[in-house]
């Protein structure tokens, strides 16, 4: 089972004997988080900040799981939405936890999905190979451990997450014709 977390999407699949056994697509990634972290400290802060500011607060103390790392704190700065000079705040990793609570949860609805329509004979496979998460998504910290709560199953992220689907294209693209049977076979 792989789950690819994108800036947009999140792509799951099931993998058995080189065909897509079960998938599902929904369009919460990377951005939606980013989004959210946005919502919240304009709500709670009165604070204006851009989608690059967002995406830095979610790398320097964002997480997925209360567990996975201890509390931080990190300064925003932006713009006060009532008065349009500087100002910063200080926001928890807690808070920011909270903010991205919403679009973690339809990540997780949509992998329990995938899961329950997953053949039982495959299901047996993924406890013992696990969940693999790529794309730039996989690298919030405790991820990992939140999908592993919601589904029971060992999760990892693989190794260079960003790239890793971009490298998978290349060897399709590299045994073409294999990939353009294999995709006939699909469309059938």
């Amino acid at each position: 089972m792989i789950v690819d977390i994108g800036g947009g999407t999140t792509d799951i699949a099931v993998l058995s004997l080189n065909d897509i056994v079960t998938s599902a697509t929904t369009r919460v990634g990377g951005n939606a988080f980013d989004e959210q972290i946005i919502k919240y400290i304009r709500r709670e802060h009165r604070l204006l900040i851009g989608q690059s500011t967002a995406e830095e607060v979610k790398i320097a103390i964002g997480s997925a799981h209360p567990e996975s790392t201890e509390e931080k704190e990190y300064e925003v700065r932006g713009r006060d939405a009532l008065t349009g000079l500087p100002k910063s705040v200080l926001v928890r990793s807690s808070d920011i936890r909270g903010a991205i609570s919403e679009p973690l949860e339809v990540i997780g609805m949509t992998v329990r999905r995938v899961l329950d329509q997953t053949p039982p004979e495959l299901i047996c496979d993924i406890i013992d190979r696990g969940v693999v998460l790529t794309g730039g998504g996989a690298l919030l910290t405790g991820i990992d451990a939140y999908l592993r709560d919601i589904t029971g199953l060992s999760v990892h992220v693989a190794e260079d997450p960003i790239s890793c689907v971009a490298k998978g294209t290349c060897v399709a693209l590299e045994n073409f014709d294999l990939y353009k049977e294999h995709m006939n076979r699909l469309s059938k």
